[in-house]
Formats: structure tokens, C-alpha cells, sequence
């Protein structure tokens, strides 16, 4: 993590993603934030589809997005969900490839999260 940027912030930044939730269908509203190697914070939250398979989850949002703006060192993730649910397959394995060092915060509506990293999420993962 970096000096400049606590996990608190992390997860602040995550909070406020989530209240840009569009989840229409289930009602389940995720932020995520990502921390770059030079201190910037990336926010993403879920975006769902009437076509399930259109829809996006934050952590993804966020990632792609430090991606697209040209982030290729990533620090860490917080994601928050109404009762700190941890990231799906999904966003465990995009994870994996584009910062396997990553830290993660797992937050909830009530303020409390818990750490891990990317790698504790995934063992054994596949990465091609």
C-alpha cells in the first residue's frame, strides 16, 4: 500500500463508486477503487444488463478503466458491497493478470473490511 493512500481511503473511494451502481436487476450495489503505483485512485462499480451476460462487475470497471488509462502497476483493490462479499471468479482471475501483487480490501455498508491479496483469492491460478 502506499504511504500516501491508507486502506480507509481505499475503501472510501469504493463507497462512493458504489453509490454509481447501475443495478436495476439485482439491486446489488459494488464499488471498487484501485490504487496505481504513482498514488492515483481509479473508482468502477457494477453495471448490470437486462442481457446477464452484458453486465460488469466494479472490480472490472475499475481495472479496465486504470488500463485504459494507461495504469500497468497496481497496488491494490477495495471493493464494497452492502455485506462484504468478495470478488467473483471472474474478477478474481482479470485480478490475477493485471496485478497479481495486488493487496485487497473487502469492505461492508458498516464501515468494516478485511484484507487479503490477489494471490490469497486465486491460489493455484491460471495465468497464460
Amino acid at each position: 500500500m502506499s504511504a500516501a493512500v491508507s486502506p480507509q481511503q481505499l475503501i472510501a473511494a469504493a463507497q462512493s463508486a458504489r453509490s454509481q451502481a447501475h443495478a436495476p436487476y439485482s439491486n446489488y450495489f459494488v464499488g471498487a477503487a484501485v490504487l496505481t503505483k504513482d498514488g492515483e485512485i481509479i473508482q468502477g462499480c457494477n453495471v448490470e444488463n437486462a442481457s446477464y451476460g452484458g453486465t460488469i462487475c466494479a472490480e472490472r470497471v475499475a481495472l479496465t478503466a486504470a488500463i485504459a488509462q494507461g495504469k500497468r502497476e497496481l497496488r491494490a483493490i477495495a471493493v464494497v458491497t452492502v455485506d462484504g462479499a468478495s470478488p467473483c471468479g471472474l474478477c478474481r482471475q482479470v485480478m490475477i493478470e493485471l496485478g497479481p501483487e495486488m493487496d485487497v480490501y473487502i469492505g461492508d455498508d458498516a464501515g468494516k473490511f478485511r484484507s487479503t491479496t490477489v494471490r490469497a483469492l486465486l491460489p493455484d491460478a491460471f495465468v497464460g
